[in-house]
């Protein structure tokens, strides 16, 4: 960008009417150049070449490519229906080539930013007397004389540092981008590259988000006002001083009159009626969270060459509007009461496609993701691996466990409430989360059972091999956490967390978050897990979260009440919430059956009525099924009964059906068990997930 002051940029260079019409091509005038002038590049030439070496600068030059100037890697990032999704940072388009700009575009950045680009060989070695000149009264940088061509190596490579070596890196490097480059592909370059306030880079993004169009439909008062803020773009941004904006528009538009390019009827009319900036669509400031997720998530696999890579996310807008909406309104209802300043929670598929992401109260006031990097302890909710070791080494639900006060070198957990009930059932005391109860069977499985059981449901988190980690005592992340439940829901294991739909650049498919991890599968441990989990729910500390429905999940408070978890899922939907503040201090009283359990409750509840995007759909914004419709794998209900049926059929238990349909008799206190809407008279069951109701094999 030009460093000289904004009065001299039109005036205090040559005259205008020296300045030829570039010729075909964008390359240089085929006319009788002027030696005065090509003698002056000359010796600035050999000033800046010796200058270099002398100065060992020229070793350390980044040379770029030819390629590497002309075609900067863009990324469009979309929700699931492909909506643009604005993340934090600069928004760039895919580029527009200089034969495709309109002529107002050109002319405008032109008379106001290099009157004699297609004259100069890369520096103007008059604006660089002027700005050596100025800068040496004042004894320090403060004009440049740049070219667009300088404009860009500073753009692309060296940065906006303002001083003697970088000026010297800056020229030689745009000498060499002139031998390169034809005039043309310079200015395309430049012209998709250069920032232009509100958080856009180049003149197709800053013409979609000031003026809700393509950059061929700009008007010429529009194009004037882009050109304008090269110079200052967060002074001259029409978004926040629409008349600083003007104003410089206006000076873009005499220097467009100066430089011949442009009638003084024209630029009459072009004042009267400025340009005037229309709100553009934007997802969510809410999204962004997600967006970051997904934008470092998948910089590995983004190809490193240029051009256009679209980026379609699992993530579904409407989830999330609703997700934030909930954890906002919930926290300014209840936060200053329960002096819990934040929450956050993650919605996903069993298979791990995430579906909302909510990092914070305000992505607006903090951009930390407390979903994805605040480390915290899971308390209770961690006990879904204490039991899961439990069951793999041969426990059942029903078998017992010791609820009484226990003893490990000196310290000694306790109870909620500082109760105890004695000899208790696996699946009583995983409801009731009875804290000693969960220690002494971590004591009897081994430390280290757990840790294998809790990394072979995938989560990630280092753990330490000491009792109190049976009680959550080590950190952990939301989304890990909520991974590893993912697991159980799905029967298999691991699942990894992925935001990325499809990856496809200008070349073909990339394949898109693949975490190359190979699954296997939960067996009858699933459907155990399940039976554990919807005890909580059903009679356990977790009832503030029960819906009309299937509804299975984990509470977790952790000491103090420093942090509140519940992690659970429904027949379609994975989801976590935690409930804390910043900086540790302790909530008032704040249970994951309270706070946290409400959110996921009214979160589910809503989102089962919503419509689904299918993410694995090819053409994005296809309408699937809803969220309350199966998007594959096994259901809880059916997971529950798959196992257990096998087992009846293998030693003859499970009589032939009574229903006419299927002959024999129903086993109705088995059915009675595991389904609340069994009917007894045809021995059927309504599907949580709508449709008829199915006959009851068990």
């Amino acid at each position: 960008m030009p460093d000289e002051p904004i009065a001299n940029a039109v005036d205090s260079r040559e005259p205008l009417a020296s300045n030829p019409d570039p010729g075909e091509g964008g390359r240089r005038s085929a006319g009788r150049p002027r030696w005065g002038y090509v003698v002056a590049t000359l010796l600035c030439l050999v000033f800046i070449v010796a200058a270099s070496i002398a100065a060992g600068f020229l070793v350390a030059f980044p040379w770029p490519t030819a390629a590497e100037v002309t075609s900067r890697r863009v990324i469009v990032m979309t929700s699931a229906d492909g909506h643009d999704l604005f993340r934090k940072g600069n928004l760039q388009l895919a580029p527009v080539a200089v034969k495709d700009m309109p002529a107002t575009v050109i002319d405008a950045v032109l008379s106001i930013e290099d009157r004699r680009f297609y004259r100069h060989h890369g520096v103007d070695p008059l604006s660089m007397v002027r700005a050596f000149r100025a800068n040496s009264e004042a004894g320090r940088v403060v004009a440049g004389g740049s070219t667009i061509t300088q404009q860009l190596v500073k753009i692309l490579f060296l940065g906006p540092q303002r001083t003697y070596k970088r000026k010297i890196q800056e020229a030689a490097m745009s000498l060499w981008i002139e031998h390169h480059l034809t005039k043309d592909e310079i200015l395309t370059s430049y012209l998709n590259n250069v920032y232009l306030g509100s958080g856009t880079v180049g003149f197709p993004a800053a013409a979609k988000v000031y003026f809700g169009k393509t950059v061929d439909h700009l008007s010429l008062a529009e194009a004037a006002m882009l050109a304008g803020m090269i110079n200052a773009p967060s002074h001259d941004d029409p978004f926040h001083d629409l008349g600083a904006a003007r104003k410089r528009a206006t000076s873009v538009i005499d220097a467009m009159v100066a430089n011949g390019k442009l009638t003084e009827e024209d630029a009459l009319v072009a004042k009267l009626h400025p340009a005037t900036p229309v709100a553009g669509e934007s997802a969510p400031a809410s999204t962004g969270w997600f967006a970051d997720w997904v934008y470092n998530k998948a910089a590995p696999i983004i190809p490193a060459s240029g051009g256009t890579v679209r980026l379609r996310t699992t993530l579904d807008l409407r989830l999330q509007e609703l997700a934030q909406n909930i954890v906002q309104s919930t926290l300014a209802k209840s936060g200053g009461e329960k002096n819990a300043g934040q929450a956050a929670l993650v919605a996903m598929r069993p298979n791990g496609a995430v579906l909302a992401m909510v990092g914070g109260r305000n992505y607006d006031s903090s951009q930390y993701n407390r979903a994805v990097d605040a480390e915290r302890q899971p308390g209770s909710a961690f006990k879904l691996f204490d039991y899961y070791a439990a069951l793999r080494q041969g426990y059942t639900p029903d078998d017992t466990v010791l609820d009484a006060p226990i003893d490990i070198r000196g310290w000694q957990p306790k109870n909620y409430g500082h109760r105890h009930r004695g000899e208790v059932t696996l699946a009583d005391a995983f409801a009731d989360s009875l804290n000693d109860a969960a220690v002494r069977l971590a004591q009897q499985v081994g430390i280290g059972e757990v840790i294998s059981a809790a990394r072979d449901l995938g989560l990630r988190a280092p753990l330490k091999n000491n009792p109190s980690l049976a009680l959550g005592s080590n950190e952990v992340t939301l989304l890990d956490l909520t991974s590893a439940y993912a697991a159980v829901r799905a029967g298999q294991a691991p699942v990894s967390p992925r935001g990325i739909a499809a990856l496809v650049t200008e070349k073909g498919d990339v394949p898109a978050d693949a975490s190359g991890t190979a699954q296997h599968s939960l067996g009858q441990y699933q459907s155990q897990l399940i039976a554990l989990l919807r005890g909580v729910v059903e009679h356990g500390t977790g009832r503030a979260a029960a819906l009309q429905g299937f509804a299975a999940g984990k509470t977790g408070t952790a000491q103090d009440y420093r942090d509140a978890w519940f992690i659970g899922f429904d027949d379609h939907l994975v989801v976590g919430v935690w409930v804390g503040n910043d900086d540790h201090t302790p909530m008032n009283r704040v249970t994951g059956g309270s706070l946290p359990a409400k959110i996921w409750k009214d979160f589910v509840e809503q989102a089962e009525q919503i419509a689904a995007v299918d993410v694995n759909s090819p053409a994005s914004g296809a309408p699937a099924t809803t969220v309350g419709q199966s998007s594959g794998g096994t259901s809880p209900e059916r997971a529950i009964a798959s196992d257990q049926d096998r087992a009846a059929a293998a030693d003859g238990s499970l009589a032939p059906a009574s229903a006419e349909s299927h002959g024999g008799q129903c086993n109705v206190a088995a059915c009675e068990q595991f389904y609340h809407s069994f009917r007894s008279s045809d021995c059927t069951y309504q599907p949580y997930s709508g449709g008829p109701r199915q006959y009851c094999a068990r």
